[in-house]
């Protein structure tokens, strides 16, 4: 079940945490990885564990973008799977501390980036009629974290997008979806206060943060053949934190 033998997917963010966790699920289940991140000294150490490769790109950048997606159908003549998992959690604090520029980073690699990959992509697995597109939202892009506002209309817009396009493609065997984690033990926690990490950890009711592990299982399902009839969903991963 899940096997993505044969298969090419692109990670993004998958020099460490959640997007390493993803690959290395990716790479045992038999796919080939493209180890897509910024930081191409770190993707191509991840990628050479996998016995796979990198591929160094600014999401934020269309033409990057469009670059990394030629180099990857250039080594292997298709794309299978993309996984938007890059991300930053921006400047902690409320919206009468935050300036323009500090909102327009984090929508740049948060939205823009996901509509980058994902227009790149497209018109290649319409070609094929197949493809699996998974986002990483959050639980914030749901509910709204206070001194987030950044962060939490960016992944709001995550979820929002995910669903219009897979609808635009629903009958070409391309299936769309949006994974809402809570607070996931990775780097991007660094970026944030402890009492930020207390305010969302204290809402779960498993009362802990979840493991990269946990949330990779979950998009290596909606990443895999086995999720044909599942589109233009976003998924929960979040210790069962209520979000309506």
């Amino acid at each position: 079940m899940f096997d993505l033998s044969g298969q090419t997917a692109i990670v993004t963010g998958a020099a460490t945490g959640l997007g390493e966790a993803i690959a290395r699920r990716f790479a045992a289940a038999g796919a080939q990885v493209a180890v897509a991140d910024r930081d191409f000294e770190g993707a191509k150490a991840v990628a050479d564990s996998l016995k796979s490769f990198a591929i160094s790109v600014d999401i934020t950048d269309s033409a990057s973008v469009r670059q990394a997606v030629a180099d990857v159908l250039a080594q292997t003549g298709r794309i299978d799977i993309l996984v938007n998992n890059a991300g930053v959690a921006g400047k902690a604090a409320p919206i009468w501390e935050q300036t323009e520029e500090d909102w327009a980073f984090v929508l740049a690699v948060n939205m823009n980036g996901v509509f980058n990959f994902c227009k790149a992509v497209i018109p290649h697995m319409r070609e094929r009629g197949y493809g699996r597109i998974v986002s990483i939202a959050s639980i914030a892009g749901k509910e709204g974290n206070p001194n987030m506002c950044a962060y939490s209309a960016s992944k709001a817009g995550v979820i929002g997008l995910t669903k219009s396009i897979a609808k635009e493609v629903a009958t070409e065997g391309i299936c769309i979806n949006a994974v809402a984690p809570a607070v996931i033990r990775t780097k991007i926690l660094e970026q944030l206060t402890p009492q930020q990490v207390s305010y969302m950890t204290d809402r779960i009711p498993m009362k802990r943060t979840g493991a990269p592990d946990e949330i990779a299982a979950v998009v290596h399902f909606l990443a895999s053949p086995d999720s044909s009839f599942v589109t233009g969903q976003c998924y929960d991963a979040s210790g069962g934190r209520a979000t309506y």
